[in-house]
Formats: C-alpha cells, structure tokens, sequence
C-alpha cells in the first residue's frame, strides 16, 4: 500500500509538472501576441484544457485558485510571476511586451494590457492576490513610481505550492513545528480528541470554528489530542509556542495572515500552547487574546489556565491526568508477556507516576532491554527519569543519601516517621481499592509538619523517606515561587504541583512559615491576595497526590487553620546528652581514621546535628591537612570555629576533661 501511494504521488507530481507548464506557455503566448489571440495562443490554450481534466487530484494552480477564490484573470497573474521564476524565456517576453529591454518582470501593467478578462480591481490591498501575499512587489523600479509599473514577484511559499512542494513558509518555520501523530491515546483522552473533530465537522457552514480550549497540567497529552483530533477530521497539525507571539500589532497581524494561508494551502490547525509560557505581563497576555480572537482558521489552545479573549465561540475541554486503570491497561500492553512478572507491581507504578502512553511506551521499551532482569527497578527509576525534566526546572533536586541509621531521634518521632511511609506506599488501596477516594478528593493529599530548631534533622528526615520510597525529594525555593505581582505566586505553585504529581515527587517547603504564616487581617488589597495565595496552597496541598513536607523553626508563627489540614505533626527536639553521643558516633565515615575519641565528651557540646556535621568535617580537614588522624584536638578547634560563627561562647562545661 505504502509502494502504490508512492508511486500515485510521483505520478500526480510528473502531471502537475507538465499541466504547470503547459499554463506558462499560455502565458507567455500572451506576452507574445499582445493579447490578441492567435492560431497558437489558442491550441495552447486547448491542450492546457485537455490535460488538466485528465488529471485528479486537479493540478496546483487550479487547486490555489479554487481555494483563495482568484478570477481567470488573479490566476493568470499569478501564473506570469510564477513564469518569471521558473521559465528563462519570460524574462524577453516580459521586455517585449513591455517595450523596453530593462523591463524584464511582470508589472500589474502588464497583465492588465496582455492577459484575458482583465480587471482594475484585481490591484486591491483587499484582492485574494494581495490579501493572501500570494504575489508581493519586488525591490526595484522607479521611487514612487504607480503600482502598475513596479515590478511583481510571487510569493516563495506559494512558488513551491504551484511546483507541488509542501513546504512550511520560513517566517513560521522560525516560530513553529509540525507536530507529531501519538499512535494511541488513553480512553479518556481518547474521547476528547473525537468531541474536538465532532466539534469542527458539525460548525455552521461559512462560520468561523470555535476555538478549542484545552486545559490541564500536561502539555504532551493536550498536543496527543489535538493530533488525534486532526487525524479524525483529515488536518495537518502545527504547534506554536505562546511565547512566539509577537507584541506589536503590524507583526501580530502579519503572522495571524500567514498561519491562516497556510492553513488553506495544507488543511492545517494551529496549536497554540499557552502551557508554560515564559511571559506573564499583562501585555503579552493581551497580544495572545488578541490573536486568539482573531484568527479564523482551527486553533487549539493548550493551556493551564483558560486565556481571556472576546467574541469567538469556544469548546472547552478539562484534560486530566490519565486515570491509574488506563495506565495499567496501557502498562500491560506496552510489557506484553513480560507483565505477568510484575506480582502486582503495574499497579503500584500506576498509582505512583502519570505518565502519558508515550512515556509509558518509552520506558517499557528500557525495561525490556533490561532483559528482565530487575524489571520493576528498571521501570521504576525510568519512570522517576521521564518525570523529572519538569521538576528540575522548577525546584532543587535533593540526592537522599541517609537512611534510618542515620536518624537520631526519639523513637516517638520514628514511629510517626514510619506512618508517613506507610501513607505514601498504601494510598492506592485505602483510597482506591477500599473506597476513600470516592468520598472526594478534599483531605487526600498527604502533608508533614517537621518543626524545630535548625541541625535538628528536619531535612534528614525528608531524605530518609524519600530513599525509603524510592522518590525524588525537591526542596522548594520560596524566592522563586512567592512573587510581588499579584496572581504570580498562585501560577507558580500551580506549576509546581502539576510537575510534581507526575512523579508523585516529595515536596520540601524549607523554612515554610515564610510562605505560610498567620493569615493577615484584610487592610488593602495587597493583605486580600496574600490570603488568597495561602488559601490556593492549602487547596493543592489537600488534593496533591504526593507528598509534602513542611518545616519550620516555629511551629507558632503558622496559621492555625493550616495546622488542622496538616495529617501529620512532628516535633524535632534539641538532642539530649545521651543522643548527641549517638550523633557522634555515627557522624564519621568507616574509612575516616580516628584515635582516642570519647563520645561522652563529644556530647558536652551543646549544639544539634546540623552544627555536629559541620564540627565534624571541619575536624577531618584539619586532621587531613596535618596528615594525621582525627582526634580531639582537631574537634576542638573545629568546635571553635563553629561555634565562633554562631556567635556563640564555647564554655568550660562544654569542654570540660578535653585536655
């Protein structure tokens, strides 16, 4: 099949060949005779008769000029500048006919003396010729001269159309791509690219489509419908970034012009993916409402948040995330055979990542490289590799390196620590399975509290859930997120969140009572839309996915209303004696020589594990620069020295029987 519509596109390309020019030759007998017919002008004109019914599809300049509406007379137009470029001989022609040797181009004169049917209104700035820019005046010719004498070029995207070659104009090439075609789609994504081409095919005849809307966190599942939705209504599909919308008017009108010519010539719509677009200024959000509103060709939006415009009816569509039963079906037939061997595992990764069919795809392609050794591993860290592009752009990623040894804490503070592991890996049963899901999504998500003072494992402990969990930990920068303008902070959280449920990553807000503090009292409108952004965050907090964690130094700065939503609260106490000892012992390496350490003085040193660590690595510099094991005396000065950037006196007590 693939061989026979090859050879059925050679063959149309070799009879458009000959049909073209067969077309150019009528012209330049028109040239030729001034206009006035002749025994070859006519049999010419016959022959080009004949061969175009002979050809179907109908040869390309017949196809342009039944698309843009052009006269007998806008067509020869065209075909003479078309002649201009493709035929040596139509420069003499054109001189002849003009009666002068150094008038070697078309001219508006010129057709309106030589060509048949002429007509004046063919020059209008409104014309299909000129409205479309499917000819443009050339450089050249006398300044100021009438439009009729200067000289006519056809445009270059419309010169490879008429020679059978379909090539996206270079102003659009600039700004945008051809999208890719996804060979399956979810069920329920499914369903929305079918009611986007229902929605096209049953538009009014003569009325402009309305414009589809498709809002959500994924912009790869979003373009997966749209390119479905134009294979069900036989489109082509381009994608423009919103950011690639120009902010003055005369270049947004000219880019608006070209997309919906070229919409025509290659039965074309337009993605306008609006999802993370780099501007936020009120100016630029304009200039995509205005050109939303304005263009008439199909235009797919692709946005998280519906973009303001006037006048244009709209079909709008709530893209979620792929549900986890889908993803299973999708897993299952992307692993084949190798499925079965999972125990339940597809589940598990179901419940975890959300991912789209292509991803899926991709990494169980990994997976079975794997040759099925450690399969789920293998799928498992592919799965945190594919969503971890969106967060990283977003957030600091932690590499978790310590582990339950690592902890030193009451065993209250474990077992709470514990619970929270059990939440994360059990909530695809209890919510799913059992039910708690349907009661709503309200109170799903999964939040802690870590509260205390600073080096005492606050951050630690994050690191050893997320290596318990085998999850990606992203401490939040609350400079990059909170903003002065208002609205900025709500979308940078909501990019946030959407990232993260992906991956289901764990959420650090280091420090959160800068963001999350009491509520204020409503004074003026900066105080409304403070309370506003804390009140977005406890919403997306309750219905995350994943989980985030919260610390703070002060457990009483936060509201009280936060608090309650908050599933768990731990307390991270300033260690006793007994527990820093237990800190020292673990805080050196096994490949860290060291001589005569006493544990029991070590702990007289008031201060938590944060300022141990350091105390401790500064010791085994200066050990390692004395060429010398790490001893007290190292410590000592190592003690000195933190203790000096704390501004704090390191008393006699502390160091009592050092020496």
């Amino acid at each position: 099949m693939m061989e026979a519509a090859t050879a059925s596109s050679a063959a149309w390309h070799s009879a458009n060949q000959r049909a073209l020019s067969a077309a150019l030759g009528v012209i330049r007998r028109r040239l030729e005779t001034d206009g006035s017919g002749g025994r070859e002008l006519g049999s010419a004109e016959k022959g080009l008769d004949e061969l175009t019914r002979e050809i179907a599809p109908a040869p390309a300049f017949e196809s342009l000029a039944k698309m843009f509406g052009l006269t007998p007379f806008e067509r020869e137009v065209l075909l003479l500048c078309a002649g201009a470029e493709l035929d040596s001989s139509f420069a003499a022609a054109c001189a002849a006919a003009h009666g002068n040797p150094q008038q070697t181009y078309p001219t508006f004169g010129l057709a309106l003396a030589t060509l048949a049917d002429a007509h004046w209104s063919a020059l209008a700035p409104d014309a299909p010729l000129r409205y479309w820019r499917l000819i443009e005046f050339a450089p050249g010719g006398s300044p100021g001269a009438p439009i009729t004498t200067r000289p006519l070029r056809v445009d270059e995207r419309i010169l490879h159309y008429l020679a059978g070659i379909s090539h996206l104009d270079e102003r659009l090439a600039a700004s945008a791509a051809r999208a890719s075609f996804e060979e399956e789609l979810m069920p329920s994504h499914e369903r929305i690219a079918q009611q986007v081409a229902a929605g096209w095919k049953h538009a009014p005849a003569g009325a402009r489509l309305p414009v589809v809307l498709l809002c959500g966190p994924n912009a790869q599942n979003m373009q997966a419908i749209a390119a479905r939705a134009c294979v069900s209504a036989g489109l082509d599909l381009h994608v423009i970034s919103g950011d690639a919308i120009p902010a003055g008017v005369v270049e947004r009108n000219s880019l608006i012009r070209l997309w919906e010519r070229e919409s025509i010539l290659s039965r074309s719509a337009l993605v306008l993916d609006h999802h993370d677009s780099g501007h936020s200024e009120p100016a630029h959000e304009a200039a995509v409402g205005d050109f939303i509103q304005k263009i008439k060709t199909a235009l797919i939006v692709s946005t998280r948040e519906r973009p303001r415009f006037r006048g244009r009816p709209s079909l709008e569509f709530d893209v979620k995330h792929p549900t986890a039963n889908e993803q299973g079906t999708e897993w299952r037939l992307a692993l084949g055979e190798l499925a079965e061997s999972l125990n339940g595992g597809l589940e598990v990764l179901a419940s975890q990542f959300s991912l789209p069919g292509a991803a899926i795809r991709s990494a169980a392609a990994c997976a079975r490289s794997s040759n099925g050794n450690g399969l789920l591993d293998t799928i498992w860290e592919e799965c945190r590799r594919l969503t971890r592009t969106r967060m990283d752009d977003l957030a600091q990623r932690i590499e978790a390196t310590a582990t339950w040894d690592d902890l030193v804490l009451p065993e209250a503070q474990k077992s709470i620590l514990r619970e929270v592991v059990a939440h994360v890996r059990c909530r695809n049963r209890v919510y799913e399975s059992w039910g708690f899901a349907n009661k709503g999504a309200r109170g799903l998500g999964i939040s802690a509290l870590f509260a205390g003072a600073s080096g005492t494992g606050k951050t630690m402990a994050a690191e050893v859930l997320a290596r318990d969990l085998r999850l990606d930990l992203y401490r939040i920068d609350l400079s990059s997120v909170v903003s002065k303008y208002i609205g900025e902070t709500e979308k940078n959280l909501r990019r946030l969140f959407d990232a993260a449920e992906e991956g289901g990553a764990i959420l650090l807000f280091d420090e959160a009572d800068a963001l999350f503090g009491k509520r204020s009292e409503v004074k003026d409108s900066h105080d409304r839309y403070a309370n506003i952004e804390v009140s977005y965050l406890l919403q997306r907090m309750e219905c995350y996915r994943g989980l985030a964690i919260l610390t703070t130094n002060f457990k009483s700065a936060l509201d009280a209303a936060f608090l309650r939503r908050i599933r768990f609260v731990l307390q991270f106490p300033f260690p006793d004696a007994a527990q820093r000892a237990e800190i020292w012992r673990r805080i050196f390496p096994p490949n860290t020589p060291t001589r005569g350490l006493e544990l029991h003085k070590l702990a007289q040193l008031n201060v938590p594990g944060g300022n141990i660590r350091n105390i401790a690595l500064n010791s085994a510099f200066l050990a390692a620069d004395e060429d010398s094991d790490v001893r007290m005396s190292h410590i000592l000065r190592a003690a000195r020295s933190e203790y000096a950037k704390l501004e704090k006196p390191l008393t006699e007590g502390e160091t009592s029987g050092w020496e």
